[in-house]
């Protein structure tokens, strides 16, 4: 009975210590967010007080007023906007059309091809960042280019710059074949005796079930194109097609930052692909379960 009492106990003990680390860990992840909303809402007296004010004096929405008037940053949301909606939709579309053609297709070189794909995951963005601006700049007949490839400025500041080196990323491919896998290739058999094409099958039957893989696909691929900074910053360069993040920057000038509006615009940056995440949470957590069964 002793026995009994002393392991309930020490249960107990592992137990509440877990939930205490667990409790510091989260706090400790929670704090940065926690500084940033309370450095847009502080007036700028309180910012850099010492020692740190975690509780304002009095809270302002002005660092959100001069976020969206000092620079047309209503603009730089929408274009943000575009962007990431275009990068989802061509991801999604070509990356499953991909993804059923290794999983479910059986054809010449189909795993040596595959293997080249997953090696090229392997390849820093960095590394493929010069060879790309030069295919942008070189595309025939595009943004004043004759037809080799010379005389413009090809797709450079253009969103379809941005739109066509990503439209269908290694990973949407992989991540969408790993699902196909999962799905019965029966279905596939039944449609082609029917007489169905391989298009139809793709679209008709397998694309429906793949709701939770989309989803999941739909939430990474948003935050990519949202918070890409770099490659935008080298193809655009009209202010007028300027994104989100690259309108963040404007905050700092002259070896200085002003702290408030930038948190302020950063908050609102967050925003929509919180509500992404909020609206496709049901199918998330499945699609990332489903997408790792096979190989």
């Amino acid at each position: 009975m002793n026995t009994s009492g002393n392991s309930a106990l020490k249960r107990g003990l592992g137990k509440a210590i877990y939930y205490i680390v667990c409790t510091v860990i989260a706090a400790a992840m929670f704090l940065p967010f926690y500084w940033s909303v309370l450095t847009s809402l502080k007036p700028d007296e309180d910012i850099f007080a010492m020692p740190i004010k975690w509780f304002p004096s009095h809270l302002t929405f002005e660092h959100y007023r001069k976020a969206f008037t000092t620079v047309p940053f209503a603009l730089f949301f929408w274009n943000s906007l575009v962007l990431a909606v275009s990068g989802v939709l061509a991801n999604l579309f070509f990356g499953s059309l991909s993804g059923y053609a290794f999983a479910k297709l059986k054809f010449k070189l189909n795993k040596p091809i595959f293997r080249i794909l997953l090696a090229a995951m392997m390849i820093p963005g960095i590394v493929t960042m010069i060879p790309t601006v030069f295919v942008m700049r070189h595309i025939p007949l595009a943004g004043g280019n004759d037809l080799l490839g010379s005389g413009g400025n090809g797709l450079m500041n253009s969103f379809w710059g941005i739109i066509l080196p990503g439209a269908s990323g290694t990973f949407a491919v992989f991540f969408m074949r790993q699902f196909f896998l999962t799905l019965p290739s029966d279905m596939m058999e039944m449609a082609r005796i029917e007489g169905c094409g391989e298009f139809k099958i793709f679209w008709r039957i397998y694309l429906p079930l793949t709701k939770p893989a989309l989803a999941t696909l739909s939430i990474f691929t948003f935050q990519a194109g949202w918070n890409s900074f770099l490659w935008p910053m080298i193809v655009l360069n009209d202010p007028d097609k300027a994104t989100i993040q690259m309108g963040l920057q404007a905050f700092s000038y002259n070896f200085q930052t002003d702290y408030g509006p930038m948190m302020a615009g950063a908050l609102v940056a967050i925003l929509p692909i919180l509500v992404l995440f909020l609206a496709l949470q049901r199918y998330f957590v499945q699609g990332i379960a489903f997408s790792g069964i096979k190989g």
